[in-house]
């Protein structure tokens, strides 16, 4: 078991354990006083593992229900916001209780979301049970729905009382959805962790799980830091946007069915250093394909640039947007959206 605490205004631990989901009550137990709680998860997830947590929670003295929604991106929206709150309100859940978000990156965005407007905040868990979910999205507070303008343009920062990542989850995960998390993995080290983009270099998606344990572990390290320099978002955590101005356009174009976020980050990245990197080229794609990714887009860039206006790291009439002159070490470069078209169009 390996304990990561986040030192951000309201501090955390992310527990790294196998195992640890068939005994979270054993955790969440530490952090919460309430014993009443509303587990909100998607129809995948819930096949899984809504009964093993339903079991510890209750085996500890819990009082528990649970909120299930249709599994993807498509449900991260307003409607299913607003069914979760009628829901937490026909349980009665009160100012001291608490919601668990079970599951991958739509499921904890979502519920942290809930949390931080319901009652004017309660509190949450994250339970997340994807490799995206894991290294990336369970961690760091942001949260969020998506609108018919843009990908999570309506949000709180809302960090979590625990985050309880158990790897033996990642066991069931398709090849595609391993993928998935493996996007925002190659971004860790290329924006921070020279070593890390090496030990993937190693690997390929057919054997990466034998090092998962300690790719897991050392991608929270890299955002624990992060974030407890930059909560909020106003500087360094922006690099942790690699890859997602394009990668966002991407899959807004797509109108989020059958492209992935973190397939979505790869192209992203890729195209973003072809342009400004072009020396990592070629390593970055070979990393990236090793792990069935995506290294580009067809989709015509006068098509993407829309997109990439509404980019949340805009301001007023500047992007800001993250480029990697040297594996390991990110920047932020600012520029005007038509200056950023230029950029992308080779004009």
């Amino acid at each position: 078991m390996k304990r990561i605490n986040v030192r951000t205004g309201c501090p955390y631990d992310v527990i790294i354990e196998r195992g640890s989901l068939k005994k979270c009550a054993d955790y969440i137990s530490e952090v919460v006083s309430s014993r009443k709680t509303v587990i909100i998860t998607d129809d995948n997830v819930a096949k899984l593992y809504l009964d093993d947590v339903e079991k510890s929670l209750r085996a500890g003295g819990f009082e528990c229900e649970a909120f299930v929604f249709p599994h993807g991106e498509q449900s991260k929206c307003i409607k299913t916001l607003s069914d979760i709150f009628d829901f937490l309100c026909e349980q009665n859940i009160t100012r001291k209780d608490f919601i668990m978000a079970l599951g991958g990156g739509v499921v904890g965005d979502i519920t942290g979301f809930a949390a931080a407007c319901f009652l004017r905040g309660i509190d949450f868990i994250q339970i997340p049970t994807t490799l995206l979910a894991q290294v990336d999205s369970s961690v760091g507070g942001k949260t969020a729905v998506d609108i018919s303008g843009g990908k999570n343009l309506v949000g709180a920062f809302k960090q979590p009382a625990l985050v309880l990542c158990d790897s033996d989850t990642l066991s069931t995960l398709s090849d595609d959805i391993f993928a998935d998390g493996m996007g925002e993995v190659i971004k860790y080290g290329m924006i921070c962790d020279s070593k890390l983009f090496e030990l993937l270099e190693k690997h390929t998606l057919a054997d990466v799980n034998e090092v998962i344990d300690e790719i897991v572990s050392t991608c929270i390290d890299i955002k624990r830091a992060v974030v407890e320099n930059d909560e909020f978002d106003k500087g360094e955590r922006m690099i942790l946007n690699f890859g997602h101005t394009l990668g966002h356009a991407i899959e807004g174009w797509h109108e989020y069915k059958d492209f992935s976020h973190g397939m979505g980050v790869a192209a992203g990245m890729c195209m973003i250093t072809d342009k400004c990197a072009p020396q990592l080229s070629e390593r970055l794609k070979k990393c990236v394909a090793a792990y069935g990714l995506p290294t580009g887009t067809d989709i015509p860039m006068s098509e993407l640039l829309p997109f990439c206006s509404k980019d949340k790291k805009r301001e007023s009439n500047t992007l800001n947007y993250i480029v990697c002159n040297e594996i390991g070490k990110a920047e932020i470069v600012k520029t005007t959206v038509d200056g950023f078209a230029a950029l992308m169009e080779g004009k």
